[in-house]
């Protein structure tokens, strides 16, 4: 069977049997499925199609998406990716945040030199070259001999006619089964014309953060100027805006820098994640939220509030992925496909040798992120460290110059062990520990000594010489001995805990070449079934998603293909208008004309993180939203794409004019956007 006729809808049906879209539909420029096109929306595009969506997005720094939305150089993306770069920016007396911004003329755009965007000009695969110069490598001298060919094809190509004076990247997809080169022009002089007040462009706050329906005016908007000053000329490379070019069922296209999938991992692979990495980080950011929502109730502060955010969103994506794996649907299809693929590759055992090593990387995955110096660890953990690295020292060379180095620094880091804040979060490290401790973890019961984690972190800090400079000063006195060979409670549990730690650390970096290799081997099986057919793992570089605008059921109900600005309204009063349901002051009196617009959508293209700030368009490229978000269902997405209830969440390109003309009485901005 062709894998254009294994691209069967069943979504009806949950898609329990396995598809090659398990895999997504992140394609590349380079290689897009226009045969899949052609079958899927009786759309038969052109390379020239292909080549002018390629042009007209961008890269928005190192960290999102965006576009070219007129001939004058005028670039848009997310309020949320522009939000950390645009403080600078304020003049005095001036908030972004609680008012907004809006550039009355060019005169009035304002640059940050931080802030560039790339375009992709040149895309070429490079696979026979890079191949060619790697040679009969042994796989022990694969990733040196990689690199080396990458870097040669990289020297070669900058001198190339239409390569030169761009930024040039080789990528490798398939886990080295193909290789991508990508030639970026990069812009640096970019200006802000418009950003929304932070309670339009985050409306709802965490709360509402990967759901949908959803009410945000997620955009902003930014200039590119020329190397002379003036706007740059965009007039062949753009998305002109349509604000009412969707309905149900409109196919429609995604292009923009999905940041990382990891959907050729193993079954052995995704049972770790399953069973240590992903409980591990739940309780990670779990605990750290809520010591930071404590201390946010004392001393509430910007930095603080954004930190917790930032923290609860990254634990969302996490709890999302985990349900994803806990769920024996979508993991049968992932156990049904690697069957189908060991069925194509007789006598070989890659997957076996991944198991294998990951029965013995299970017994480290707890320690490897709650012993890890961190300060969301808090500094005791970091002072363990800097004690076990002195011992050590210690140990093997009394004389050892950098001894008094580390003297001085234990000195200093010291007096901060005794706030009682750090007593608490040195309690809550060793109660994470404990929990997640398996059979042979006695090290943490040697710490414990039958003591609750807090009754413990309570004692080791009150009875050690670190919380008094008087005796500590006297534990460095003379010479190393007295250190070595002292009952120190600190130093006692320095050296159980840390080595415990490097003894994680050593376990993954000494099989991280064998398992990348395992995991090249494991892609380049997938590529002899399916080939260049699938899309490669996102990496952060241009791809083009295509899906339909569709709804989905959801609590018992459906929701619909879009929300209209009543919405926002009914939810801003259902909240008595409380944070982050709030609104500014010139919000409270909208227009008809405004309440009857479109303002979010949801469509079935493929995304993940760093899609942020993607335009959506329809087949004549014509913006139809803005990306901002995915729905709860989509966040399985990191190992499996199931385009039943996966949505990708955009702002409607319709509500973006309509607030622009409504509220912000933006007519500069709209008369460009849509040419009236």
């Amino acid at each position: 069977m062709s894998l254009l006729a294994a691209f069967t809808f069943t979504a009806a049906f949950g898609q329990q049997e396995p598809s090659p879209h398990d895999f997504g539909k992140m394609w590349t420029f380079e290689n897009p499925p226009k045969e899949w096109f052609l079958k899927a929306y009786n759309y038969d595009l052109d390379q020239e199609w292909f080549d002018e969506g390629r042009m007209s997005a961008l890269r928005f720094a190192s960290w999102c998406s965006a576009s070219f939305v007129s001939p004058t150089g005028l670039v848009m993306t997310n309020h949320h990716c522009s939000q950390p770069v645009v403080s600078d920016l304020q003049k005095e007396g001036e908030n972004f945040d609680k008012n907004g911004f809006f550039a009355a003329t060019l005169a009035d755009e304002r640059r940050n030199p931080e802030v560039f965007v790339e375009q992709l000009i040149k895309v070429a695969d490079v696979t026979e070259k890079v191949k060619s110069l790697i040679g009969n490598a042994t796989d022990a001298e694969k990733q040196t001999k990689t690199q080396e060919a990458i870097n040669n094809v990289v020297k070669e190509y900058t001198s190339k006619p239409g390569w030169e004076n761009l930024r040039l990247q080789t990528v490798p997809y398939y886990s080295g089964a193909k290789f991508s080169l990508y030639g970026y022009k990069r812009y640096d002089d970019v200006r802000l014309v418009f950003i929304p007040e932070a309670q339009l462009g985050f409306f709802g706050g965490d709360p509402d953060n990967f759901t949908y329906p959803r009410y945000n005016l997620d955009c902003t908007f930014w200039r590119v100027y020329d190397e002379n000053g003036q706007p740059l000329n965009t007039a062949d490379n753009y998305f002109p805006f349509n604000v009412d070019g969707i309905q149900e069922n409109t196919p429609v296209f995604v292009i923009g820098n999905p940041g990382s999938t990891e959907r050729y991992r193993t079954v052995a692979q995704l049972e770790y994640d399953r069973d240590y990495r992903y409980p591990v980080d739940i309780e990670f950011f779990t605990n750290r939220i809520k010591m930071l929502e404590e201390d946010y109730a004392l001393n509430p502060n910007d930095d603080t509030k954004n930190t917790i955010f930032s923290l609860a969103n990254s634990l969302k994506a996490i709890k999302g992925t985990e349900n994803g794996l806990t769920d024996p649907a979508l993991f049968d299809r992932k156990v049904k496909m690697e069957k189908k693929i060991r069925a194509n590759a007789t006598g070989k055992t890659y997957w076996d040798d991944m198991a294998k090593y990951y029965v013995d990387l299970s017994k480290y995955g707890s320690e490897l992120r709650f012993l890890a110096p961190s300060p969301m660890s808090g500094s005791t953990l970091s002072l363990l460290h800097t004690i076990n690295q002195y011992s050590t020292i210690a140990a093997e060379n009394p004389e050892s110059p950098e001894l008094e180095g580390l003297e001085k620094k234990m000195t200093e880091m010291a007096p901060v062990i005794k706030d009682p804040k750090e007593v608490k979060t040195f309690g809550m490290v060793l109660g994470e520990v404990k929990k997640f401790a398996q059979a042979d973890d006695t090290y943490i019961n040697t710490v414990l000594d039958g003591r609750t984690p807090d009754e413990a972190a309570k004692k080791i800090i009150s009875s050690t010489a670190f919380s008094d400079e008087k005796d500590l000063a006297k534990l460095f006195d003379k010479s190393t001995k007295k250190f070595l060979k002292s009952k120190d409670p600190l130093i006692e549990a320095a050296n159980l805990m840390v080595p415990e730690y490097n003894k994680a650390v050593k376990a993954f970096q000494s099989t991280g070449v064998a398992r990348k290799q395992i995991e090249q081997n494991v892609a380049g099986e997938v590529f002899k079934v399916y080939g260049d057919e699938l899309p490669p793992d996102a990496t952060f570089t241009l791809r083009i998603s295509d899906g339909i605008v569709k709804g989905y059921e959801y609590n018992g109900t459906t929701a619909p293909i879009k929300t209209m600005y009543f919405g926002m309204y009914e939810r801003y009063y259902s909240n008595d208008g409380k944070f982050p349901w709030s609104l500014p002051e010139k919000w409270m009196n909208p227009s008809m004309d405004l309440l009857k617009s479109p303002m979010n959508f949801v469509c079935t293209a493929d995304i993940i993180g760093g899609n942020s700030g993607s335009p959506i368009i329809n087949v004549k490229r014509e913006v139809v939203g803005l990306v901002f978000d995915g729905n709860i269902e989509s966040l399985p997405g990191k190992f499996i794409f199931d385009e039943k209830d996966n949505r990708t969440v955009a702002v409607h390109a319709g509500g973006i004019v309509a607030a622009l003309r409504y509220i912000y009485k933006a007519d500069r901005l709209v008369a460009e956007l849509t040419g009236k």
